[in-house]
């Protein structure tokens, strides 16, 4: 299997998608580096990074509920340093932060579209979609999507500016990175930190998907991709501060939105990096990216446990893709 095409309900890519792109690629960076030149007062956030201690642990899965082919195994003993991790993915307002300082666009805006899941758009959104990825029919190419208006240009994040920012390319992950002072995880740091200490377990909470006959996470309930019954209380994203944080006190290490990674993805990752702050370096088509999303159902794709593995093209942005950050000690 070729290790950049991993089936996913997840994922929808814009490899393949030939749509006429609005305006230059390289706008939103130029915007940033222009802003960075002209200012020498770092913007405040992230000041409540919670610090994750320096230690081993036991990464990936040989369980039968992995995907091999994605590379959860082998299981084996992993070293990280210490570092900083925000308690929840970047939120609307913080992006909103961004944008407003620096004049930055996204890719989704640059293109002009964005893949949205087909259960959220409106109907008269719908009836103007023209394009269906080939494989993943639940996603929609729809003009006008972007962080901004998730599920189209009749969309807003007036109501949702504590949810987490979607429609983010890896490659803008990286750039808000570069203006807040801050990094992607590497995939060793962030199965590390989603464990919460816990050893060897499904989720950051333990093994059994519901405690006390509560839900923990925000995933697919119901007959994916026809049906979400939403009883855990979300059709799409949740606030960030949703459902109990894990041992280090990190919110949402499951479910509701993938989160990008700074390793490249490769399907040999557990085989040929290193024992001690691992990163697949060398490129690759894809980014790795971690967690799994609103969309995730045991059904079809069970990718919310903490060792279970995606990715996409780095410029590929969906409504479900955001991503959370770090800083060094």
């Amino acid at each position: 299997m070729n290790e950049d095409k991993l089936p996913s309900c997840c994922a929808a890519s814009r490899d393949g998608i030939h749509i006429e792109t609005k305006s230059s690629a390289a706008s939103g960076l130029i915007k940033l580096e222009r802003w960075k030149k002209e200012s020498d007062n770092p913007v405040p956030l992230h000041d409540d990074l919670v610090l994750i201690p320096e230690g081993r642990f036991l990464m990936g899965t040989d369980t039968r509920e992995g995907f091999p082919n994605d590379g959860e195994g082998p299981v084996r003993q992993v070293e990280v340093k210490s570092f900083r991790m925000s308690p929840y993915a970047v939120t609307n307002a913080q992006f909103s932060q961004f944008v407003e300082t620096t004049g930055y666009r996204t890719e989704a805006e640059v293109f002009g579209w964005s893949f949205v899941f087909h259960l959220l758009v409106s109907e008269e959104t719908g009836r103007k979609v023209k394009t269906v990825p080939q494989g993943v029919p639940w996603w929609l190419v729809v003009e006008g999507a972007d962080w901004a208006a998730p599920e189209g240009p009749d969309s807003s994040i007036a109501d949702r500016m504590d949810h987490p920012v979607v429609h983010i390319s890896w490659n803008d992950a990286n750039a808000y990175c570069r203006f807040a002072g801050v990094r992607l995880p590497s995939e060793a740091e962030w199965e590390y930190a989603a464990r919460g200490g816990l050893e060897g377990k499904t989720y950051p909470w333990g093994d059994l998907l519901k405690q006390d006959d509560q839900h923990q996470c925000n995933i697919w309930q119901g007959k994916f991709p026809v049906k979400n019954n939403a009883s855990d209380g979300y059709v799409g994203t949740a606030p960030v501060h949703a459902y109990k944080p894990n041992g280090y006190g990190l919110y949402q290490m499951s479910g509701n939105v993938w989160e990008w990674c700074a390793d490249w993805f490769s399907p040999d990752y557990h085989r040929t990096t290193s024992a001690v702050n691992p990163i697949y370096s060398k490129q690759t088509a894809s980014r790795s990216m971690r967690g799994g999303s609103y969309l995730c159902h045991r059904s079809y794709c069970n990718r919310y446990r903490v060792a279970a593995r995606s990715s996409n093209t780095p410029d590929s942005s969906t409504g479900n893709c955001g991503f959370r950050v770090v800083r060094d000690v």
